[in-house]
């Protein structure tokens, strides 16, 4: 119980310290500021609408480049101010309002072809038409309200602009702090993974779930990275976190490229599991030192020159104590336990890098990728008009989705007209707020808003039954708005009880009748979210079965490169082509969104899950073999090998051909490539046997004690033996890949 109250503090802390918090502080500000002064002036509607262009024009302000993140804000606060002028204007004919509110819900929705960045301009549009229901100004014109709406945009983008260059790196930091904690929970879990036997099974899937979410975050960081790097040149600070961010890549790769055969592992330890034990608690070690680094990186402490030895000791330490304990003799025992403190010790040293690099201790001249180069590794957006024609058909899932808002919308609308409920804009509201081209996330956002609506329900009913002061109410208001804005990407449900909160509060200052305010406002929500819900079931529903396969080849493709890559590689050495990096980037990104994929399915009603148990194999399977691939990828990359033999060549061209029949049995293809397996054996008994005479003149160098020529027999015969027990292994999951999914039935 001690630890629990100062664990809380830190997080309540960090929270303070977070860019989303700032970014809320800016956002109240740039609503309160306008709303203040304009009340002190005597016209407070003036400071109401353009207040509100600022909450309108905000979601849209998301990292990125200087020019992307300007553009998107100033493009959503104009479209927000014409989208307010039509509405005001159609307001006055009801015949018009359900065509046009139709119409302008569908064509904005659609705008989310152009990626993550359009939609959430678009959303400033499908917020604004709901607003405009609102009637907050009576006696501003409706030209002058679009005006002031954009003018509150500008005002809002001009103080993020000044926070900016307040804090120019807060928001690096952040990532780069999140980066590094989840890469600790990774280890943690793979730490797990040796010991808890009876838990494995869920380990993994969480292990699944994390590499998806480092996959996001590094993307998001190397975007990030180089975009600054681009507009700033190669200071000293952006070359620091250039290099931390290449490490923390290595190390997912790393850990990847050494799977551990857990049965097997049991089979030969049995009982004497103590190693076990002091393995993983030298993973936590390694992975609490990642915990401590991302701890100085986000609070932007130095560390003394005591502390980085202290660093530095600590993992030397714990590597040697766990050395001493391993058996120097010939036993598959000493063999696995040997392999997994040579990949311990590789990430000990990554992490090494790290604090070397961090504390300026690290001097060496790193040669990073010209500007050229450095672009590839960002994926650019396609703004093409051409996009809104090839996407306007039934297969585009934004095409869909956005036609199922647009209905659902009127739908509710309609409800809200017809039973003249208080506030009827709530409903529709919600349904922009929660619905998703996909039914997990509205299913899971609706069910997160309706209870965290309740939850806020609740407080402000006991607020308003012990409190009957309007100043409380309007700080209260402006501090729950805070809160919610700042919560809105870390925790939905929470985010959603301030929300409420701020909603009430603020209404409460217009109108005397709270307790009517509270009562409609908990109807209109859960209306609108069991619209929304419904609206994902009924109306051409993105079921994530339907898309999975796509996913899947997508996959296959990128491993398929991958492992093109490695073999070119292996071919001419070198240094590390940058086509090496992209192919290794795209694989290992294609197999996170397979994993979210997946995992999105499973939240899909259970008449939609089928052949589950299937997929997940295919998943897992892709898993391995990415694992496998990144396995003889890192050796190549980092041990001395002889030139690539025939044999080689044979099996790559087999387990290449064994992926491009998978890709066609996810296409219907049934003209399959045909491949000689009896080459492949051939091939794999001319590896045997060069593994063999290497071996046996290992044993004679050995027994005739002599030094000569010992050192290059020994890689030799270390690349003999991974080389061709990692191709047969390739092998082997490419030929279950291609069973599995001719045997699947997708739907």
């Amino acid at each position: 119980m001690p630890n629990i109250i100062p664990n809380y503090w830190q997080e309540f802390l960090k929270y303070l310290r977070s860019t989303d918090f700032s970014k809320a502080m800016v956002l109240t500000l740039s609503i309160g500021l306008p709303v203040g002064v304009s009340i002190w002036l005597g016209n407070s509607e003036i400071g109401s609408v353009l207040a509100m262009g600022a909450l309108l024009s905000s979601p849209s302000d998301i990292p990125g480049s200087f020019r992307h993140r300007n553009f998107g804000v100033i493009i959503a606060a104009l479209l927000a101010g014409i989208v307010s002028i039509i509405m005001a204007y159609a307001s006055a004919y009801l015949w018009l309002v359900f065509p046009l509110l139709g119409l302008l819900m569908f064509g904005i929705a659609y705008l989310a072809v152009y990626g993550f960045r359009a939609s959430l301009v678009a959303f400033a549009g499908l917020f604004a038409i709901v607003l405009s229901f609102a009637n907050i100004s009576t006696e501003i014109l409706p030209w002058e309200r679009g005006l002031l709406i954009t003018a509150g945009g500008i005002f809002y983008l001009l103080l993020s602009n000044l926070w900016t260059l307040i804090k120019p790196k807060q928001h690096t930091e952040q990532l780069l702090a999140e980066c590094l904690e989840l890469t600790a929970q990774y280890l943690k879990t793979r730490a797990h993974l040796l010991t808890e036997t009876g838990e494995r099974e869920k380990l993994q899937k969480e292990l699944f779930l994390l590499q998806s979410d480092l996959n996001e975050k590094h993307e998001s960081l190397r975007n990030l990275l180089i975009n600054a790097r681009r507009a700033s040149g190669n200071s000293n600070y952006a070359r620091k976190r250039l290099l931390i961010f290449i490490e923390l890549v290595d190390i997912l790769e790393l850990a990847m490229a050494n799977p551990v055969d857990y049965n097997k592992m049991d089979e030969v330890l049995g009982e004497d599991r103590e190693l076990l034990h002091r393995f993983k608690k030298l993973i936590k070690k390694i992975a609490f030192q990642l915990d401590e680094i991302s701890i100085v990186i986000e609070k932007k402490k130095e560390a003394s020159s005591k502390e980085i030895r202290a660093y530095l000791k600590g993992i030397e330490k714990n590597f040697k104590e766990v050395r001493g304990l391993i058996a120097s003799d010939n036993t598959e025992k000493a063999f696995l336990l040997q392999n997994l403190f040579d990949y311990l010790e590789k990430q000990g040293q990554k992490i090494n890098t790290i604090i070397r690099v961090l504390h300026n201790l690290d001097t060496r001249e790193t040669t990073l990728l010209k500007n050229k180069e450095v672009s590839q590794f960002i994926t650019p957006q396609d703004y093409d008009p051409k996009l809104l024609i090839e996407n306007f058909n039934f297969g585009s899932p934004i095409f869909k989705h956005s036609l199922r808002l647009a209905i659902v919308v009127l739908v509710g609308f309609g409800i809200g007209l017809y039973f003249s409920f208080e506030n009827a804009y709530w409903i529709i509201l919600t349904i922009v707020v929660i619905m998703r081209p996909n039914y997990g996330l509205t299913k899971d956002r609706s069910k997160q808003r309706i209870l965290g609506t309740l939850i806020g329900a609740v407080i402000a009913l006991g607020i308003v039954l012990v409190v009957k002061n309007q100043v409380v109410y309007g700080v209260l208001g402006l501090f729950s708005l805070t809160l919610a804005f700042s919560l809105l990407q870390r925790n939905y449900r929470t985010a959603a009880v301030f929300i409420t909160l701020s909603i009430i509060f603020i209404y409460s200052l217009l109108k005397p009748d709270v307790f009517s305010v509270i009562q409609f406002r908990v109807i209109d929500t859960v209306l609108g979210a069991g619209l929304a819900a419904l609206g994902n079931i009924l109306l051409w529903p993105a079921w994530e079965s339907q898309h999975i396969k796509s996913v899947i080849a997508e996959s296959i493709r990128a491993n398929k490169t991958y492992l093109q890559e490695i073999d070119a590689f292996y071919h001419k050495k070198g240094s590390l082509p940058t086509s090496y990096k992209l192919s290794r980037k795209k694989a290992f990104l294609e197999m996170g969104n397979l994993s979210a994929s997946f995992q999105r399915m499973t939240q899909e009603p259970k008449f939609r899950q089928k052949e589950l148990g299937q997929l997940y194999k295919i998943v897992g399977l892709n898993q391995t073999f990415l694992s496998a691939l990144a396995s003889l990828g890192t050796f190549i990359q980092n041990h001395k090998t002889t030139a690539a033999s025939k044999n080689f060549e044979i099996f790559v061209f087999h387990i290449s051909t064994n992926l491009e029949n998978a890709k066609m049995g996810l296409e219907d293809i049934r003209q399959l490539q045909d491949v000689d397996p009896t080459r492949t054996q051939k091939a794999a008994s001319e590896l045997f046997k060069t593994y063999k005479k290497l071996l046996l003149e290992r044993e004679n160098q050995l027994k005739e004690e002599s030094g000569k020529g010992q050192k290059e027999v020994q890689l030799k015969l270390q690349e003999a033996q991974l080389v061709s027990s990692q191709l047969q292994w390739l092998l082997e999951i490419s030929e279950n890949l291609q069973k599995t999914i001719a045997k699947t039935k997708f739907s």
